[in-house]
């Protein structure tokens, strides 16, 4: 398979993008900055040759998405899968009194926006794929029945994720085309911190089960954790 991971310098992306190679499909793997991936991106790049194809895709830049699917287009017939996995985390501990809005704003033209530019642009390469699937890395901080005091960019650009998944799954749906929201867990990431128990590899590889179908979405939110399991909105 051939699988856009937009969000790859690190973290889970990079380990996304790792299981993937490993278990034998062509990753193109979206960054932000070519000069600020993480040694194992690098790592992976040296060891996997063509199958692994950096891009440069800034999801907050619509010209920089719309000109990396272009060149995808130029270099493949098809993708199979789109994960949306760039995000931020901001301003997690303010409180109403001292929300900043510009972090907001960010958080929602990332979180939010990003992948909606991605799918936007990337959705006719995945329309020529087969079993096509869609995942967007949500956070269960972002489902309403969760209690998250103070978490107003981060929660609220994951709770509009969520719908917009929604929205895509219902529109894609005739086509074949799976979507879902994916809680990946708490892991020991950059954005997850030293003390989160979960480590992303694990993460990573129950979510390539969830879109290449090892692992059966069923969910009335479309919105699952790394395992499959159903998260409440």
């Amino acid at each position: 398979m051939n699988i856009l991971i937009a969000g790859a310098s690190r973290g889970l992306g990079c380990s996304l993008a790792e299981v993937a190679l490993k278990e034998g499909h062509t990753v193109v793997a979206g960054v932000r900055n070519r000069n600020r991936i993480s040694e194992q991106l690098k790592e992976l790049n040296e060891n996997y040759g063509t199958r692994l194809q950096l891009i440069q895709l800034d999801v907050s830049d619509e010209d920089s998405v719309e000109q990396a699917a272009k060149h995808v287009a130029e270099h493949f017939l098809s993708l199979d899968i789109i994960l949306n996995n760039a995000a931020i985390l901001l301003g997690r501990e303010r409180k109403i009194e001292d929300v900043d809005f510009q972090e907001l704003e960010q958080s929602l033209d990332t979180n939010l926006l990003g992948p909606m530019r991605v799918v936007k642009h990337f959705l006719p390469l995945l329309r020529q794929g087969s079993k096509s699937f869609i995942a967007n890395i949500s956070s269960e901080a972002g489902a309403v029945s969760k209690e998250h005091d103070n978490d107003y960019p981060y929660g609220l650009s994951k709770a509009a994720l969520n719908k917009f998944t929604m929205q895509l799954h219902h529109y894609l749906l005739s086509d074949g085309i799976g979507v879902c929201s994916i809680h990946p867990g708490w892991m020991h990431t950059d954005m997850g911190g030293n003390q989160a128990p979960l480590n992303p590899a694990i993460s990573a590889k129950g979510i390539l089960d969830i879109m290449t179908g090892k692992t059966t979405v069923n969910s009335p939110y479309q919105f699952v954790n790394y395992e499959g399991k159903p998260m409440n909105i």
